[in-house]
């Protein structure tokens, strides 16, 4: 089996070093007899989609470079909530490609945990875009309370949010419009707070 390392560290990660990752998920693919055919390094946050390393990876699955990929724990594999997290795990089994946590057993898409896992995250999932929407609908209230319909301020609007309400959103499923709407700001300044989000 060809399988694929994928490792991540951050910039704001300290005392976290990728060769640490990197020496281990080979040393379990030299264990299992499988033919190490790629490996995809990104430092960057684990909260970004964008991370060049990480969509090299989904486009070399499609095209069935490898048939595995493994990495050090699921946060390593990103930290964009468990809704995205969900959606990656399920992109890669389209593709035919397993998935495994070095750390995290269970997390196994060849084991017998594979169905308890997918069903966990998905059960997960559905709770946050629930708490999101609760969320967002309890600050419509509270703003058409204080004398807009819409919940935007009278007058021209301040360009000040938080940016990490625009990353709950964004992880929840929430298109950038939607996200601008509910937030005030353009969709630009949407994507580029949550591009610029920390880890």
């Amino acid at each position: 089996m060809r399988a694929a390392i994928c490792s991540r560290v951050s910039t704001r990660d300290k005392g976290q070093e990728i060769a640490n990752q990197v020496s281990q998920l080979e040393e379990l693919c030299i264990a299992q007899g499988w033919e190490l055919a790629r490996q995809y390094v990104d430092h960057e946050s684990g909260t970004k989609p964008s991370r060049p390393q990480f969509q090299q990876m989904f486009r070399e699955a499609a095209a069935r470079k490898f048939e595995l990929v493994v990495f050090w724990s699921l946060d390593r594999f990103t930290r964009e909530g468990t809704l995205s997290t969900l959606k990656y795990l399920e992109l890669l089994e389209h593709y035919g490609v397993h998935w495994r946590s070095l750390t995290e057993p269970w997390i196994d898409s060849a084991g017998p945990f594979r169905d308890v896992v997918v069903s966990v995250l998905a059960s997960i999932a559905k709770q946050e875009q629930v708490r999101i929407s609760e969320r967002v609908r309890a600050g419509l209230i509270r703003a058409r309370a204080h004398g807009t319909r819409s919940g935007n301020p009278i007058g021209r609007p301040r360009l000040v949010f938080r940016r990490d309400e625009v990353v709950t959103l964004r992880n929840g499923g929430f298109s950038w419009g939607e996200i601008a709407k509910q937030l005030g700001i353009s969709k630009t300044s949407a994507r580029r707070a949550y591009e610029t989000s920390s880890d």
